[in-house]
């Protein structure tokens, strides 16, 4: 094996959580020999890709899905991809986050009040959420508030930020890290590869290093980690790991409906349905549209719009009696049995628009279903994990590891927002192991502090105030 295809780290899959550690094992770390490689002709094709995810930077502010210690948690990865695009050139930023407002709507009594005591629970962790009324609401969303000029007849409140940097082309972000990389390969002595078209056929051990053995010939590291999606536990699995998960793939679609939001309005979690609920999104990349969405439903394949992955679910599934009962278990809830039901009746052309719409109308209660349109080939999907010991869902990203320099990443919520958070772990892990340094100061100055906005309050709020406290959270984590 030649030089040139022995690494310290090998990387599987560039979409944005593969690109981000690239990136900090390039940049933070003493590691020389970093290679990344991909299947697919180019960077984060599929659910990094902006028609495939909601372009949202999860914060933890506005989904009520999250508890407190979550949502701090959420906080800190989602504000090292903010300091990491603020420091870009602004042509560079600008292609890449985006300031809108944001909120979370409550509408009706029960919600109203849950969004109520949820802020003065939350208002500490983000001291710029305001608490808006009716009349706030109308200032910032008026399609919200208003039918017709007249005030909508429910109750509404709503928290949120009136203008933040609350949305990402997680596509654009991958390529800033993959362009960073190689800047880095050039300027250092360091050897930082990306091979793309590049397909893994298999993973193996030998001895101290893990082989891959790829259409290009095999490649060689003493560390890898896995960043695919659910091809993520398909590999794990054929290493042994990983045997007591299967995977319940969840895809999302969304409609376009023309310009109705000038931000995101999420709505009110069901604590029952283990799915994200409805919102809005002001689309980035398609202007001049709103998407709402998304819905979700089982699709038996580990890629959406890749019939060759249908057959890579079935191994992955591992269906035995105890995934047979977790889905029982899951079917018996009356809220989940008709969530399905419905979600998949959005998929049915003709019948789906008029369905659908009166999910929207929660959020802008005046849109008909003409107006709507189901967006084609918009939408990912997230490779939800069944723990097979307990029967139940295994909400949130997800990592399986030998503790021994291998690493099988698979990321559902808050999917790309945490990146950077995950990267970080990982380049933890993995100089631990091989026992590299990590330049702890540089870490916390690129990505642990440096966002501040005065606008709105008067205030200064960063994600961290001082570069004590930065180097302090990092070496906590």
């Amino acid at each position: 094996m030649t030089a040139s295809t022995h690494y310290d780290v090998l990387i599987v899959g560039a979409g944005v959580t593969g690109t981000a550690l690239l990136y900090q094992l390039a940049k933070f770390t003493d590691l020389n020999r970093l290679c990344l490689v991909e299947k697919y002709d180019s960077i984060a094709t599929v659910n990094s890709h902006a028609h495939n995810n909601s372009q949202t930077i999860h914060s933890g502010d506005i989904e009520t899905n999250y508890t407190l210690e979550k949502a701090r948690a959420i906080k800190r990865t989602a504000y090292m991809v903010i300091n990491y695009a603020t420091k870009l050139a602004p042509r560079d930023r600008d292609r890449i986050i985006h300031r809108m407002p944001k909120m979370v709507l409550g509408v009706g009594e029960t919600e109203c009040r849950y969004i109520r005591d949820r802020y003065e629970r939350f208002k500490g962790l983000y001291p710029r959420m305001e608490l808006l009324e009716r009349r706030d609401i109308a200032d910032i969303e008026p399609n919200v508030a208003l039918v017709d000029g007249t005030w909508r007849k429910e109750e509404i409140v709503a928290t949120g930020t009136r203008e933040d940097y609350c949305a990402v082309d997680f596509q654009a972000l991958a390529q800033s890290f993959s362009a960073d990389c190689v800047r880095l390969d050039r300027q250092t002595s360091k050897q930082i590869t990306q091979l793309f078209s590049t397909k893994v056929d298999k993973i193996r051990r030998d001895g101290q290093h893990y082989v891959l053995e790829t259409n290009r010939g095999l490649l060689k590291a003493r560390a890898l980690v896995v960043c695919a999606g659910g091809h993520s536990l398909l590999m794990a699995q054929e290493m042994g790991l990983g045997l007591d998960y299967s995977c319940m793939p969840v895809a999302g679609s969304f409609y376009f409906a023309p310009e109705a939001l000038n931000g995101k309005v999420y709505t009110v979690q069901n604590p029952s349905l283990p799915f994200a609920a409805v919102h809005g999104d002001h689309d980035i990349k398609e202007r001049g549209k709103t998407r709402f969405g998304p819905t979700a439903f089982m699709l038996p394949m580990l890629e959406r719009y890749n019939r060759d992955s249908i057959p890579e679910f079935f191994k992955v599934l591992r269906f035995d009696r105890r995934v047979a009962a977790a889905f029982w278990d899951m079917l018996k809830e009356r809220d989940i049995r008709h969530y399905i039901l419905r979600n998949l009746l959005y998929e049915v052309p003709g019948l789906n628009r008029h369905l659908f719409v009166r999910e929207i109308r929660k959020i802008v209660p005046s849109i008909k279903a003409a107006d709507i349109t189901y967006a084609e080939r918009f939408g990912g999907l997230r490779p939800q994990l069944i723990d097979k010991a307990s029967g139940k869902l295994r909400m949130g990203e997800a990592k399986i590891t030998n503790d021994a320099g291998l690493i099988f990443n698979m990321t559902p919520s808050p999917g790309g927002t945490s990146c950077l958070g995950s990267g970080e772990t990982d380049m933890r892990s993995i100089a631990a192991y091989l026992g590299a340094r990590i330049d702890e100061q540089g870490l916390a100055r690129e990505l642990l502090m440096g966002y501040e906005d005065t606008r709105g309050h008067g205030d200064t709020t960063a994600a961290v105030e001082t570069e004590s406290e930065a180097l302090a959270l990092a070496e906590a984590v």
